[in-house]
């Protein structure tokens, strides 16, 4: 309750039209525990075009972070791929935060999504399974605690996309909401928090073409959307 108490108290302060733009610049949310910290980020192009810099600016303004994107266009968590999540994550040093920010690829690509199990210590780490979106994101996360032990580890779900229904409706039973569950049942095996942008984002198809450059990528607008819902996680997760 105190934690969703939190959530839209800081979705008040930094962005109602209550305050002005000093009074916001001042804020700066100095008492969240994330204030300050260093950041490395993993995705697919949603993580990493120009674009995104429209929300990841709300992480620099108001919560200080310094952040490291080592996203890579075409990357999903399967190791088939692109740059893999799994490759990203592999080149990573040491941070205080991790973001996993999910894209549409292993969807748009019909990888298999697995099972929660894959590359955990229920199957001795099989190295068969990280083929799998499931046994991708496990992989990402041993290898993240290899890196840095005391690491904080967030995971941002895939966001709704609309080049097919799949995409964007969650009661289509092969689209991409089954990534989509299996990404939160990974981090509650885990005890990652977890922001469901796929639920919360806001997109539909009556605001898609506002929000979104493409069927798939947002705009500016739509980034900058989706950055004050980070930003709120964020700060108090």
């Amino acid at each position: 309750m105190k934690g969703s108490y939190n959530y839209f108290v800081i979705l008040f302060f930094l962005f109602s039209s209550a305050f002005s733009q000093t009074e916001l610049d001042s804020l700066k949310l100095k008492n969240s525990f994330n204030y300050g910290k260093s950041v490395a980020v993993f995705g697919g192009s949603v993580s990493v075009i120009p674009e995104s810099d429209s929300a990841k600016i709300f992480w620099k303004k108001y919560l200080g972070m310094t952040i490291t994107n080592y996203g890579v266009a075409g990357a999903g968590f399967s190791s088939l791929q692109g740059k893999s999540m799994q490759q990203q994550v592999d080149e990573a040093g040491v941070f205080d935060i991790y973001i996993l920010w999910a894209s549409t690829n292993d969807y748009n690509n019909n990888r298999e999504v697995g099972f929660y199990t894959d590359y955990t210590e229920f199957d001795d780490y099989d190295k068969k399974k990280i083929t799998t979106q499931a046994g991708g994101i496990n992989y990402c996360i041993n290898k993240i605690y290899e890196i840095n032990p005391e690491a904080t580890i967030y995971f941002f779900t895939s966001s709704k996309a609309f080049n097919n229904r799949g995409a964007y409706d969650p009661y289509d039973p092969k689209g991409i909401i089954q990534y989509v569950e299996m990404q939160k049942m990974i981090c509650e095996l885990h005890g990652i928090q977890v922001l469901d942008q796929f639920l919360l984002g806001g997109f539909n198809i009556y605001n898609k073409d506002l929000y979104y450059r493409d069927p798939i990528h947002m705009n500016v607008l739509g980034y900058k959307k989706i950055g004050e819902l980070q930003a709120s996680f964020l700060a108090f997760p």
